[in-house]
């Protein structure tokens, strides 16, 4: 059915694209909202929750500032649901600044606050005083615990209704709940109606509807064995836990939140672990992982020796250069740039990390460390004042095009408004050498700069004057798209679609004359009278036969 549009959503961790490239489907990632979003949320979700004046301005402040002072909790306010959930926390409580706790308070507005400020009634079959958000937190500890030992783990998200009811069960037997297993099937109606924790999947089988509660749920589990029951020692937590799932990337989140619940010293005790295992055939994520662990560590003080060794085991990762062949050069360069990410990340409060960046974007000998360096002091450094003229020099200067686009784009992505950006980008469309970047160029200046007073001008001159042919095209495709309402759009359209000058000196080349044409009718199907002109009279049989052929879809 190849004219059925589908729309296929996955996320990136444990996800494999081959075979929906080789279906030819595009990809897209859907980004986090960014810090202007994430603003406008919270001005407007004030405006609607809150009746005082005062208050509301009250909670709105302290709720900025609770997610402006952790770069934890900032990241995390990029997904709706957990800034929804920050939202909520926040009417009675200052934020917590790490992860663990934040999930733990959502999944208590979740399984508990929602209910009593809906007003909704408990089922008489349970008793809110024996079963509170804590037991049903138990409960939940429980099963994401089980389903990671399914057929598909944690990846997989799945348990079956017999399991999932056994395992509430089980939890209330041992509160001595009368008809734990009646009880168990009304709990699990209520965590799937009214908790939004479940779901229903159909063929008996159930999911969390948020993975992030699945992993929570599931690293609490392990941290409850080793500190609440000891039965989970250090070794077992290191060998069996860390040891057979380090290699998994679908187990990474948990094993991150199980470094940010524990005790420093035994987080240094995994670190030695993990960069103890052999993790070249692995692309090393053994240290990769090992750092994103690291900083989730608040007090670093007990295990600054271990911490010193992975910074230098990642630094030397940034040189990584092997005998290879040429098919391993992407690999190799991957490798090359999560080291230099993974310091910028692990090591963002340290003082000589800024330091470090500016040396690799500058001076090292392979291109991919230097973009990465970029990008990260652009990212991890926003905020200090060198950082936007850093990125400014690397955006003219001329002896390396990757450190130019990298630089341009991560002055769109964090100073759009800075009155040189947009003059600095418009000159990279121009200037720069490969004609791919600077068709991507053209479309993004369409996008971001649509209402500024220079941009459709500019457009304009791409799309008549440009000496490569393909950015005639994408820009001609651009002012049809992005102005469709202008009528001197049109008009301007109508005149490329019939009196540019251009010649075909190539069978392949395409005409910007039927560009236009395709644009016109693509955006202005009401055009029958300029398609039959063309098809008639233009000096190009190609653009005469694909009028004609779309005069006749047309008219038919």
């Amino acid at each position: 059915y190849p004219d059925v549009q589908v729309i296929v959503t996955s996320r990136i961790i444990g996800y494999k694209p081959q075979r929906l490239l080789n279906a030819e489907f595009r990809h897209f990632i859907l980004q986090d909202l960014d810090s202007e979003q994430i603003q406008d949320f919270i001005y407007r979700w004030h405006e609607l929750t809150f009746t005082d004046a005062v208050d509301k301005v009250r909670k709105r402040e302290r709720l900025q500032r609770g997610i402006a002072a952790s770069k934890s909790i900032a990241e995390l306010g990029g997904n709706p649901l957990l800034l929804t959930m920050m939202a909520i926390l926040n009417r009675n409580q200052e934020l917590p600044r790490d992860r663990a706790t934040l999930y733990e308070q959502a999944s208590r507005v979740l399984l508990h606050q929602w209910d009593v400020e809906r007003a909704l009634m408990e089922d008489k079959r349970l008793d809110p005083k024996t079963i509170d958000y804590k037991d049903k937190q138990a409960m939940l500890r429980q099963v994401a615990y089980l389903m990671q030992t399914g057929d598909k783990g944690l990846a997989g998200n799945l348990i079956n209704e017999n399991n999932l009811v056994k395992v509430l069960t089980d939890y209330l037997k041992t509160i001595e709940f009368d008809k734990p297993r009646e009880v168990a099937r009304v709990m699990i109606n209520q965590l799937r109606t009214r908790n939004f924790m479940l779901c229903f999947l159909g063929a008996d089988y159930y999911a969390f509807v948020h993975r992030t509660f699945l992993e929570y749920f599931c690293a609490w589990e392990f941290v409850w064995q080793f500190k609440e029951t000891q039965t989970l020692t250090i070794e077992e937590l290191k060998n069996e836990v860390f040891g057979k799932h380090w290699q998994d990337e679908s187990w990474h989140e948990v094993l991150l939140l199980i470094a940010g619940m524990i005790e420093s010293k035994f987080v240094g005790d995994i670190l030695e672990y993990l960069m103890n295992q052999y993790g070249d055939r692995e692309k090393f994520i053994n240290l990769f992982l090992a750092a994103n662990c690291l900083a989730e560590v608040r007090n670093r003080s007990v295990i600054v020796s271990t911490a010193n060794e992975l910074l230098n085991r990642l630094k030397d990762l940034t040189k990584y250069n092997p005998f290879f062949d040429r098919e391993e050069t992407k690999l190799v360069q991957e490798i090359r740039t999560q080291a230099v990410t993974a310091v910028a990340t692990a090591w963002q409060e340290s003082p000589d990390t800024k330091d470090w960046l500016k040396l690799c974007a500058t001076e090292d000998e392979h291109t991919d460390v230097r973009s990465a360096a970029v990008q990260e002091l652009a990212r991890k450094f926003k905020d200090d004042p060198y950082t936007l003229s850093f990125l400014q020099e690397r955006a003219a200067q001329n002896e390396d095009w990757e450190i130019r686009d990298v630089a341009v784009q991560e002055l769109v992505l964090g100073w759009k408004d800075d009155p040189d950006t947009l003059s600095i980008f418009k000159q990279h469309a121009i200037n720069d050498d490969l004609g791919v970047y600077r068709l991507k160029a053209v479309s993004e200046l369409a996008r971001l700069w649509k209402d500024h007073p220079d941009t459709l001008p500019w457009i304009k001159e791409r799309a008549t004057k440009d000496n490569v042919l393909s950015i005639r095209h994408v820009a001609i495709r651009e002012l049809a798209r992005k102005w469709k309402n202008n009528k001197s759009v049109f008009e301007f359209l109508c005149n490329i679609a019939t009196n540019d000058s251009f010649e075909r000196q190539l069978i392949l080349e395409d005409n910007p004359r039927q560009i236009a044409l395709e644009a016109i009718i693509e955006q202005y199907p009401q055009t029958l009278p300029l398609l039959r002109d063309r098809a008639e009279n233009d000096p190009d049989e190609q653009v005469r036969e694909f009028a004609q052929k779309k005069l006749k879809q047309l008219e038919g």
